[in-house]
């Protein structure tokens, strides 16, 4: 991608001001964010994620540093400026009730008609936009209170959409969805990043999601400096397993993902291929089991169109095949 830098930081350093002085969170940020990229904010809990985000949006100054949007310092912008340069949707819940979805993605226009602002038929049409590209159409005339938490957040993005900014924040989108709503919402922000030429910048959690998703990741952490880079070039690096390998985690080169790195007890020879081989292995692995092909005196597990074969017994499961497992290791 060739787009152009909407975001500039330089020597950043974010934390709080104290009575005992400053409470510094990370430092010495130089970074950038394009136009047209999804990008990931990833770290541990502690790491100043959201410090980072909230200063980036100016909803707390900087300790030291400066950040630039558009060529131009972020101080420099006056509140009613900002609102049409950065739209922010933040993780807590909705407490808005007797609204609907329509009357709450209206808000978002009030950067241009003022908080009670009427809306005009340009304002209107822009809402049927937002509400469009997001896929909500069912939703408008819904009431807050009666919407999924996948549904809420979709009607939130939608709001930010309508404010026509750059540049939005999202702090934890996907939190408190399940996961098929988790991969929608990020699929939704990577679709925007490009149809809209849109610089959206988001913290999370979902590590898995991020390095399928995201076009950039800046990985933080307050005893590391910030690492940034594509999924592919950070795990390329180890930096991906530096960050986040813990025990019983590992980072998995090959795939580009982690893995639950279980005990490897037993050896144990398998026969077979395709999707049952592949399960078969997931669940041994799970287990304590690991595929030995080339071990002898070890019992053998063959797997049929049907059914699993281990020494003499045949099942059709494989939960009657890890019940059988433990009396024929040899």
């Amino acid at each position: 991608m060739n787009e152009k830098i909407t975001i500039q930081v330089q020597h950043l350093v974010t934390g709080y001001h104290t009575k005992h002085g400053d409470a510094v969170i990370t430092r010495d940020i130089n970074a950038s964010l394009r136009s047209g990229e999804l990008t990931c904010l990833l770290g541990p809990n502690g790491a100043g994620k959201s410090t980072l985000l909230r200063t980036l949006a100016a909803f707390q100054p900087p300790l030291s540093g400066e950040i630039y949007i558009e060529q131009r310092k972020l101080t420099s912008y006056a509140d009613a400026e900002l609102a049409k340069v950065i739209g922010v949707v933040l993780t807590d819940r909705i407490h808005l009730s007797n609204m609907t979805i329509e009357e709450l993605v209206g808000m978002g226009r009030s950067p241009y008609t003022g908080f009670w602002g009427r809306l005009s038929k340009e304002d209107k049409h822009k809402v049927d936009e937002a509400i469009s590209t997001v896929g909500i159409e069912r939703l408008r005339g819904r009431m807050i209170q009666t919407l999924s938490d996948g549904e809420r957040q979709k009607v939130m993005i939608a709001k930010a959409l309508v404010q026509e900014t750059p540049v939005i924040f999202l702090d934890e989108p996907t939190a408190f969805l399940d996961y098929p709503s988790k991969v929608e919402i990020m699929q939704l922000l990577q679709r925007l990043s490009r149809t809209q030429h849109k610089t959206i910048f988001l913290s999370t959690h979902d590590l898995e999601l991020a390095l399928q998703i995201a076009d950039r990741i800046w990985l933080i952490d307050k005893d590391k400096a910030l690492k940034i880079g594509t999924p592919e070039d950070l795990s390329l690096a180890g930096d991906m397993g530096h960050f986040f390998e813990r025990e019983g985690v590992k980072f998995d080169m090959d795939l580009g993902l982690f893995r639950i790195d279980n005990l490897r007890r037993y050896p144990i020879r398998v026969k077979g291929s395709g999707r049952r081989y592949n399960m078969v292995q997931k669940a041994l692995a799970r287990n304590g089991y690991f595929i030995d092909n080339q071990s002898e005196g070890t019992s053998e597990i063959e797997i049929t169109s049907d059914a699993y074969r281990l020494n003499q017994q045949t099942v059709q499961t494989i939960a009657e095949l890890l019940e059988i497992l433990p009396k024929n290791i040899a």
